[in-house]
């Protein structure tokens, strides 16, 4: 408290006529000015503390730039470069581990619908174009396998399905869940790979049931299909780590969380300038 005082008076007096009215060594005073953390070291560790919970509350996956958006959106302006400094000290890396591996199951195929969407991945409205894809994830009961349906205007996932075996009743399941909710008018677009579930009689029936026109990526080419690529990478890199789930019903509350909980309503995604999925439906919605 004395050392306050000093500090708030040293203009208008000297630090030894201070010292002396307040019994205090001179020496005792500037030893504890120089051990005192400077409010630069204080903000810091502060700032250091948040970006902790931040990168935990994120599942330990944003980078550097995706965590100064975070903290932007909380309000608290700090400089990029102060942020990849504080993540350093705190040893907080990025780690990207490899995607998933898809497996394919054996179906009687038409002939693989036409490219309608040669990677022109932006798109101005929800519904316009949806792209799907199907991955394996391992547990201790055996594979799991996941479907999804995700709308390339907002990069939402709006519909999945799960099972252990990856008939075409699969990603059916999942189309027909994104048509429940979402209720597209005739003429949207479907893209997926040419995978014989995709291009199997019943799939196909039930797109042409709803008005959707299949569209299908050149045969082994994964670039066509890059978002749903890129959302299963995002899944493995920001929720298992290598995890080995202890059964099926354990993978599928997990992947139910990422994406109903996380991945649509709390994610920032650089292509959609730092905001989640929900945010930018919700703008659209508001100037439309």
């Amino acid at each position: 408290m004395r050392y306050a005082v000093i500090d708030a008076h040293r203009s208008e007096f000297s630090v030894k006529s201070l010292c002396r009215v307040l019994d205090i060594s001179r020496s005792l005073y500037y030893a504890f000015k120089q051990d005192r953390p400077s409010l630069r070291s204080q903000q810091d560790l502060a700032l250091r503390a948040r970006i902790v919970a931040i990168n935990t509350a994120h599942r330990w996956a944003p980078g550097a730039v995706k965590m100064w958006h975070l903290l932007k959106a909380e309000g608290i302006q700090c400089g990029k470069h102060r942020v990849i400094r504080l993540r350093k000290l705190e040893g907080i890396q990025t780690t990207r581990m490899k995607r998933f591996r898809v497996m394919q199951a054996k179906e009687r195929v038409q002939p693989p619908a036409p490219d309608l969407v040669k990677r022109a991945f932006q798109v101005d409205a929800p519904n316009k174009v949806w792209v799907g894809d199907i991955t394996s994830l391992r547990t201790r009961e055996g594979w799991v396998h996941l479907a999804i349906v995700l709308d390339l205007f907002a990069r939402r996932v709006v519909g999945w399905a799960m099972n252990s075996t990856q008939a075409a009743t699969l990603p059916m399941a999942a189309l027909s869940m994104a048509l429940a909710q979402r209720q597209p008018r005739a003429g949207l677009i479907f893209h997926s790979d040419q995978g014989t579930v995709y291009g199997c009689n019943d799939y196909r029936e039930l797109l042409q049931k709803h008005g959707v026109l299949a569209s299908m990526s050149r045969k082994g080419n994964c670039h066509d299909n890059a978002v749903a690529e890129s959302f299963f990478s995002n899944l493995k890199n920001e929720v298992m780590h290598d995890h080995l789930f202890a059964c099926r019903e354990e993978a599928r509350a997990v992947v139910n969380d990422y994406i109903e909980m996380y991945y649509n309503r709390s994610r920032l995604h650089q292509t959609l300038g730092y905001q989640t999925p929900v945010q930018v439906e919700a703008q659209f919605r508001v100037l439309n």
